[in-house]
């Protein structure tokens, strides 16, 4: 333990040291774009509706856009995100991994596409893929932390927002104004393609086309699939089986999608509408845990696993609608209206056949009201729906139908006071969740409230803090599971009478901006009454460890602390350095012991170098051992990978860029703490990576 905590605090303190010695500190992405040196200061649409500068934010946050999100192009969306600060992932196979923010993940993680849920089956259960992909995206923003007064009592842990471009907001330059991409990767032999395009019509309307499309093969893993540590304690019983190694058997996938989006545009604001779909099949690599499953359910002398691999296979229609008036109207200057709908589908497939079915149809609408500033008052009121249709259908659904309704109202206000600023915000929200099969109907009703002080202390410098009462009430899945969940291998059990749990938070902040060097340190600390997990209890049921939903006090706490130099800069080159620590301790109080799939400490580097038509970087990614873990739950050690990005414009006047990557260089072994499948499912070993965009 003590061991531990000072390789925690060595690190925090490297990296304090290195933010502290310089004269500026701001917020960045470990992946900076390549002209990060002259940045113009980003506004964070998702963290604030009256539109906050980054620096401004006092809760930690980031972004990708531009090269820097052409850069983390992969085959999930957990796998592109986790090298930011505070962002893990799930790390569920090729085909499905989901973020997790500061150890939390699941249905207090919001996954938004274009400011609306991802309306899916992804928070059910981790080997359900969202269901939207970042090939076409034009930027991505991270909120970390509650985000509960803007999204909804379901995000206590943090908002990822897709901002997709599918509805135009804006004129394109010269009339029309797209980009084309292809690449591939050795790994995994993946192919991928992604177009886009605006274009004026004849008259204030845009047309908005997109699309993708992505094929792996196996991906290949560094030396065995099972964990060094399990195939020690499995010696005893498999010593004449042939340990598996490399190729990851059954993690090929197919992804693609389109959209096609229609905006009119006007001296008032816009007002727009898109069509898509998306579609993924993608195989499930769970080691052993279904063949076992499928041998225990088997008749004596059947032959066990004829079923065959499983396999999803999931779809999505969507129709969203988005508007803007900037005509004020009493108090108010800005109306902002966006609306989703969509069919979800999945199908769980076993050698091809047809299993298990997941259906989930729903909608989601919010209206926001951007309040005229009032001397230094400013702010914004709104109201936000949902309504989700769920069912899993077949011999392995572990869940019955149900019918989730929320309603929510909410305010943020701020008043500027210089050096001073302080904001505010409360939401109400009352949730339904309804399943006559069960005869269950149950209503919540939570309150959140926020409030937060800051001061500007010159030079670019900033000091802030942020305080957050948050209520989070439980879904479908913790109240009425009910069935072995293979994907895991357990067996989930809910609890009908759970009840909300509560979260009262700290975060305190300290940026610059500007200068030579620039970063940020976030601390933050939440207490949880009746925090809701899924607790291995060590009973089986049906030959299956049970995870029962329990509700018990819980702390998460930790820290992110980010810096970034230029080192040299001249009319030939620019050099820069960057780096970051992040790390997250989450406790259950009532028992004293750990919560189950915490994040391990991490630290990274990098040093980029930019010249006139290239620029390259390398990086180092160091995440420490995992030993301080729940029951029943094996330890993860520590790995450390090397990643290298070349970017070169061959033509400058031209938007063309080929990018190469070189990801895990020496073929390092690395296993998720955060993930089910860590003993028998290593992440992918070293991939070279080649593609070319064109813009026009």
């Amino acid at each position: 333990m003590r061991r531990h905590m000072s390789r925690v605090w060595l690190a925090a303190a490297l990296m304090g040291g290195m933010v502290t010695a310089s004269p500026a500190l701001a917020q960045q992405a470990p992946l900076p774009d390549s002209s990060a040196h002259d940045r113009v200061e980003e506004i964070i649409v998702t963290a604030s509706p009256i539109g906050a500068r980054r620096f401004d934010i006092l809760q930690g946050t980031s972004s990708l856009s531009g090269e820097a999100l052409d850069r983390v192009q992969s085959t999930t969306l957990g796998e592109a995100l986790d090298k930011l600060p505070g962002l893990a992932q799930t790390g569920f196979g090729a085909g499905a991994s989901r973020p997790i923010i500061r150890g939390q993940g699941g249905d207090r993680i919001r996954i938004l596409s274009g400011g609306i849920g991802s309306i899916d089956a992804s928070t059910t259960s981790p080997d359900h893929a969202p269901a939207l992909d970042l090939a076409t995206a034009k930027r991505v923003e991270v909120v970390r932390g509650p985000a509960t007064l803007l999204y909804g009592n379901n995000a206590v842990g943090g908002v990822i927002n897709v901002l997709d471009g599918r509805i135009p907001i804006a004129q394109p330059k010269d009339g029309v104004d797209g980009f084309a991409r292809i690449g591939i990767g050795t790994n995994a032999n993946e192919r991928s393609l992604a177009s886009g395009v605006d274009a004026r019509l004849n008259g204030p309307f845009i047309l908005h086309l997109d699309g993708f499309y992505r094929q792996t093969d196996d991906y290949k893993a560094p030396g065995f699939l099972e964990s060094k540590i399990l195939r020690e304690e499995e010696d005893h019983e498999h010593e004449e089986e042939e340990e598996a190694k490399g190729r990851v058997d059954n993690s090929d996938l197919t992804q693609k999608g389109a959209t096609g989006g229609l905006s009119y545009l006007a001296d008032w604001g816009f007002f727009g509408v898109s069509a898509s779909r998306f579609d993924s099949n993608y195989g499930i690599s769970a080691g052993h845990s279904h063949e076992e499953q499928h041998e225990h359910e088997h008749e004596e002398g059947e032959e066990h696993g004829e079923e065959g691999p499983v396999r999803i296979d999931l779809g999505q229609t969507r129709l969203d609608l988005m508007g803007e008036v900037n005509q004020p109207y009493g108090i108010f200057e800005t109306t902002k209206v966006r609306f989703g709908w969509a069919d979800y589908k999945h199908t769980e497939l076993e050698g091809g056949a047809p299993g298990t079915q997941f259906l989930n149809k729903g909608w989601e609408g919010r209206v926001e009201m951007v309040q005229r500033t009032i001397g230094n008052l400013s702010g914004a009121v709104g109201v936000q729906a949902s309504s989700r249709d769920f069912q899993a259908i077949g011999e392995e659904a572990f869940v019955p139908p149900s019918d989730t309704d929320q309603m929510g109202v909410f305010t943020l206000q701020r008043l500027d006071l210089s050096p001073f600023a302080l904001e505010g915000g409360v939401r109400l929200e009352r949730q339904t969740v309804q399943a006559s099969s069960a005869d269950f109907d149950r209503d919540f009703t939570t309150l959140s409230l926020s409030a937060g002080a800051s001061r500007q202390l010159g030079d670019g410098w900033m000091t802030g803090i942020s305080l957050s009462r948050t209520e989070r009430a439980p879904n479908a899945e913790e109240l009425l599971s009910d069935g072995a969940h293979l994907a895991t291998s357990t067996y989930e059990r809910g609890d009908g009478t759970l009840g909300k749990e509560t979260g009262l938070g700290v975060e305190a902040t300290l940026k610059k901006t500007g200068g030579p060097v620039s970063g940020t340190v976030n601390l933050f600390l939440t207490d949880y009454d009746k925090y809701i997990y899924e607790r291995l209890t060590g009973a089986e049921e049906d030959g299956l460890p049970v995870a029962q939903f329990s509700a018990t006090d819980a702390r998460f706490w930790g820290f992110e602390v980010e810096a970034e130099t230029t080192l040299l800069r001249n009319d030939q080159v620019t050099v820069t350095l960057d780096g970051g620590v992040d790390y997250v301790r989450a406790t259950d109080r009532d028992n004293n012991t750990p919560l189950p799939r915490i994040p391990a400490l991490s630290a990274r580097a990098g040093l980029g170098f930019e010249l006139a038509s290239v620029a390259a970087r390398f990086e180092g990614v160091w995440t420490d051992k995992q030993k301080r873990t729940a029951a029943l739950e094996l330890p993860t050690d520590s790995s450390m990978v090397f990643n290298a990005s070349m970017d070169w414009h061959p033509f400058p006047d031209q938007d063309i860029t080929m990018l190469l990557e070189l990801r895990n260089l020496t073929n390092e072994e690395v296993r998720l703490a955060t993930s089910f499948l860590k003993d028998v499912l290593p992440q992918p070993g070293r991939d070279v990576r080649v593609s070319l965009r064109a813009g026009f």
